[in-house]
């Protein structure tokens, strides 16, 4: 039998599910995909300027990157996660010192960084709004009030 997430473990009948933020959400596929940019961008540069820059170079920064990005999906809800998001932003810009193609590159996917924390902060400052004007009208109305079937 597979194993059970804390979650799963931790789970009564009855408990309401933890909202995930949509800040997060965004951020993590901002970031997923720059992932893949990175590696293919490191391969067109590996192919590109392989008599300029040892192999060696340009694989291990490229695929580190990349391996960067994607594990800091799993600090985007630490305080300092974004920050770090926000640094691989501006390190993604910086590759086009490299392969001058990066610089439209990074600047689209910054400019798509910024659009997701923003629209992702409205979205979740909403729906906090929402549940704590749905728990004020729960608790004036009975936790039963206004359903019928």
């Amino acid at each position: 039998m597979a194993k059970l997430t804390k979650a799963q473990r931790e789970w009564r009948p009855g408990m309401p599910k933890k909202r995930r933020s949509t800040k997060v959400m965004f951020a993590s596929t901002v970031l997923l995909l720059e992932a893949f940019v990175v590696f293919f961008a490191t391969l067109a540069v590996f192919g590109l300027r392989r008599g300029e820059f040892p192999p060696a170079l340009i694989l291990g920064i490229g695929i580190a990157l990349s391996v960067v990005m994607i594990l800091a999906c799993a600090v985007l809800s630490k305080p300092w996660g974004v920050g770090l998001g926000w640094i691989l932003q501006i390190v993604l810009i910086l590759t086009g010192i490299v392969e001058p193609m990066m610089f439209l590159v990074g600047a689209l996917f910054g400019l798509a960084w910024w659009y997701g924390i923003r629209t992702g902060i409205r979205i979740d400052s909403e729906a906090a709004k929402r549940e704590r004007e749905q728990a004020e009208w729960n608790a004036s109305h009975g936790a039963e009030g206004g359903q019928t079937d």
